[in-house]
């Protein structure tokens, strides 16, 4: 008897230790404890998710995700908040500087997003040209992507691009010419401005750019609440 009880114990056992955790069901190597986090900054500090507030002072923000106004329809982030790792962030902030000459700033969309954020954009949109892979993670999801256009800064106001923020068709490509004279060189200037600065853009967004080097920084999923502690 002993010997034929075994063998369901067993299954269970080992069925129990291939348990997919549902915040990683694709079993990547993401830091998701501020104690992991922690030792992979202590190892290379340019891993550091730094707040852009802080290092670019009064940068305009407008994270849609920490609202209900987005794709989703609901908010992504309890927080609007905007982080980068550290040589993500200086560069931005020696591109802000340049612009600052011509009266003209960013306004960031999003930047680093919590892996979390990626699992949901893909169950509510699964179409990767728009919304990354969940398998493989974001680029946002290492705090090396960054989502900005560009405003005016005697009055905030936004330059007009080819189409608002995540609006995903052909018209927000960088491939898409039918537009106004002044609206592709909007673009263009904000093309030229983040990679003059070792970003590179994404064909499919005018608005999104990834650092130099962008997949060597680590995937995360910690909360804007556990990094402002």
């Amino acid at each position: 008897m002993k010997r034929f009880l075994f063998l369901p114990v067993a299954i269970i056992l080992v069925a129990g230790c291939h348990r997919t955790d549902p915040r990683n069901p694709y079993n990547l190597p993401i830091a998701n404890t501020m104690k992991t986090y922690l030792e992979q900054v202590k190892e290379n500090p340019d891993t550091e998710l730094v707040d852009l507030e802080e290092v670019i002072p009064g940068i305009a923000l407008h994270i849609a995700y920490a609202t209900e106004e987005n794709f989703t329809g609901v908010p992504i982030y309890t927080s609007a908040k905007a982080f980068l790792c550290h040589p993500v962030a200086m560069a931005l902030a020696a591109a802000q500087d340049s612009l600052t000459k011509k009266g003209l700033g960013f306004k960031i969309l999003d930047a680093y997003r919590p892996y979390a954020g990626t699992l949901y954009f893909y169950k509510v949109y699964p179409d990767t040209t728009f919304v990354a892979s969940p398998r493989t993670g974001s680029i946002h999801n290492r705090g090396a992507a960054v989502d900005l256009t560009l405003i005016r800064l005697d009055t905030g106001e936004e330059l007009e691009m080819p189409t608002l923020f995540d609006s995903f068709s052909d018209t927000a490509s960088h491939t898409f010419t039918d537009l106004p004279d002044n609206v592709l060189e909007n673009r263009a200037l904000l093309r030229g401005i983040m990679e003059a600065y070792g970003f590179h853009s994404y064909e499919a967004e005018w608005w999104h750019y990834n650092y130099t080097n962008a997949r060597s920084y680590p995937l995360r999923d910690i909360s804007f609440e556990e990094l402002m502690k």
